[in-house]
């Protein structure tokens, strides 16, 4: 059977005498209310510092939040409470490169997507629907073509269109129907002699 070796006995505790008292204090470092009352004082500053180097006004206050945390992470290391604030705006420059350096590999790992565009045959295809739907608008009477554009290219209600053209809600469903019927059996006319 193998056989464990004891865990190593700890160091004996000191016992703190009168002046170990004055140095622990001063090892103690920068103290919670000391960085209180700096972010109170600095914030806006340090948030200005890294407006500086970003962009956005969230990206800054996420820096300048996470330098305060890391300060106050590390206080016990910031031994002179003076020489807080230039801890703080080291950490916020830091941590503005950092994300600036995110930014930019993200930037350059995103794929570039292929632009949204017909090709020159579908392009083609398509103004040739175009204009032969001009053709067959060209072919209604005039109150359907007119009802038919104000209802579906310029997007209005039936009421609106009624108002536009004076004439009742009733007559725009009628020559909206009738325009539609003339204009599926212009299309189907033309499509049938391609």
């Amino acid at each position: 059977m193998p056989v464990i070796a004891p865990m190593p006995a700890a160091r004996p505790a000191r016992i703190p005498t009168q002046r170990d008292g004055a140095e622990e204090t001063a090892a103690v470092g920068t103290t919670v209310d000391h960085l209180t009352e700096t972010y109170r004082a600095h914030y806006r500053s340090l948030l200005g510092l890294a407006a500086l180097l970003l962009d956005d006004t969230a990206s800054c206050e996420d820096v300048v939040q996470e330098a305060f945390i890391r300060v106050h992470s590390a206080r016990r290391r910031v031994r002179d409470p003076e020489k807080t604030l230039a801890y703080l705006r080291q950490t916020v420059v830091n941590l503005s490169r950092s994300a600036l350096r995110r930014r930019i590999l993200g930037l350059k790992l995103l794929s570039k997507p292929m632009p949204d565009m017909a090709s020159a045959e579908e392009g083609a295809y398509e103004q040739l629907e175009r204009d032969g739907l001009i053709q067959a608008m060209k072919g209604l009477q005039r109150r359907q073509r007119e009802v038919l554009v104000l209802r579906y290219f310029a997007d209005m209600t039936e009421a609106q269109v009624a108002k536009t053209l004076g004439i009742s809600v009733g007559s725009v469903k009628a020559y909206g129907s009738r325009g539609i019927a003339a204009l599926r059996i212009a299309m189907d006319a033309k499509e049938a002699r391609r």
